[in-house]
């Protein structure tokens, strides 16, 4: 079982994952989607392509582009499809 936790509330849930370059990518049907604001932030990876972000808005507190996600991988990075991962302070458990 995977947890993201941020702000003291559970944001993502998952008993499968996948795990690249030491980030947990959780299935996209196990994000709690109240919490999720779509961004306008993109960045791109070499060998996974472009990746998109949300920020986290929880009890009112924002976390900026704390969410990323790959919406068309590159074959090598197939896997990750349909999963989000965390960073910028949400504390991943597995």
């Amino acid at each position: 079982m995977a947890k993201a936790i941020w702000n003291g509330h559970v944001i993502a849930e998952s008993e499968t994952f996948e795990v690249v370059e030491n980030n947990v990518y959780f299935p996209e049907a196990s994000i709690r989607r109240e919490f999720f604001r779509p961004s306008t932030t993109t960045s791109t990876c070499p060998w996974k392509g472009e990746a998109r972000y949300y920020s986290l808005l929880v009890l009112g507190e924002e976390n900026q582009d704390a969410a990323w996600y790959y919406p068309n991988p590159k074959p090598a990075a197939r896997k990750i499809k349909n999963h989000v991962a965390f960073w910028r302070g949400v504390e991943v458990e597995k």
